[in-house]
């Protein structure tokens, strides 16, 4: 039998994903002294050796990685056991962990004000980060749920979709396509083009598109940012297709022009996803539910208008 505190776990838990003393102790506000103590007596009650140091680096032992895993089996099962009491008791409470794409960012929050103020005991962990780390994220169970539109192709994972993710061509107010109807797609041969980077779903379905239209565009510049995107569009750089949830109702878009372009939109969907066989929790089955409810009442994205002004 190891004899040890549910202090001493968390105490460990906490070094062994930061991979630092110094940075547990600021995450606990405790003194790094004090980390090194619990963590002594943690190894002394488990037998053998957790970590080894390299540099100013710790490093998990073949036992440090087994107690690493079974304290997040531990914690997860604590925080479940929460949930359930308080359903049990009539209430929702606890933690709701999400990570989404960058583009979920102008369409999320606006789901998350209402479910917070219905459900007022759950708190919300937010991760917006790009396609590749959301991935890397559920493939070793960060968080309890994930929004993306790109479903992974390597793993076994849950996914429902929630909400369409139509991707329009956008253009400067003054292009001489604006205001024009029913735009051949072959009109966009040798236009000067604004993509976002590779990898990216976006650009996967555009490229997509082109290739079976055998339309071919110059690619002018690659960005990561929607929002450096639209304003390179406002400045004449060139085209681009986005998202249209990235026209925000409360954005300011006078200087751009949504393109009326055949084969547009690209219809495609946004999906909230799990790995397989997840049990999700009180909240995440509550959150999901929710989303599927909620999300279609979303007031409509306004169209920015197809002729100049």
């Amino acid at each position: 039998m190891i004899h040890a505190t549910l202090h001493q776990f968390k105490v460990f838990e906490a070094t062994a994903r930061h991979g630092s003393f110094t940075r547990a102790a600021e995450e606990l506000f405790l003194t790094q002294p004090t980390v090194s103590m619990q963590v002594k007596q943690l190894t002394k009650a488990i037998g053998l050796p957790l970590f080894e140091q390299v540099g100013k680096r710790l490093y998990l032992t073949e036992a440090g990685k087994a107690l690493f895993s079974t304290c997040k089996d531990i914690f997860t099962n604590l925080d479940q056991l929460e949930m359930t009491v308080a359903d049990l008791k009539g209430m929702k409470q606890g933690q709701l962990r999400l990570a989404v794409i960058t583009t979920a960012k102008y369409f999320v929050p606006r789901l998350l004000g209402p479910f917070c103020r219905t459900y007022p005991g759950i708190d919300v962990s937010l991760t917006v980060t790009n396609h590749e780390r959301v991935i890397d994220r559920l493939s070793n169970n960060q968080d309890d749920l994930y929004v993306m539109s790109q479903l992974p192709t390597n793993l076994d994972f849950e996914a429902e979709s929630f909400l369409d993710n139509p991707l329009v061509v956008l253009a400067p107010i003054n292009h001489p396509l604006a205001g024009q109807r029913n735009i051949p797609i072959q009109r966009l041969n040798d236009e000067p083009f604004i993509m976002r980077e590779s990898g990216s779903g976006t650009r996967r379905a555009v490229e997509s598109l082109f290739d079976r239209e055998n339309v071919s565009v110059k690619v002018r510049l690659e960005l990561g940012s929607n929002e450096a995107i639209k304003q390179a569009i406002a400045g004449g750089l060139g085209l681009s297709v986005l998202s249209h949830h990235t026209l925000t109702p409360e954005g300011s878009h006078s200087d751009l022009t949504v393109l009326d372009v055949e084969g547009f939109p690209i219809s495609r969907q946004w999906y909230v996803v799990h790995l397989g066989g997840k049990q999700l929790s009180v909240v995440a089955a509550t959150f999901l539910q929710y989303l599927q409810e909620e999300a279609p009442k979303l007031s409509p994205i306004p169209a920015l208008a197809h002729s100049s002004k």
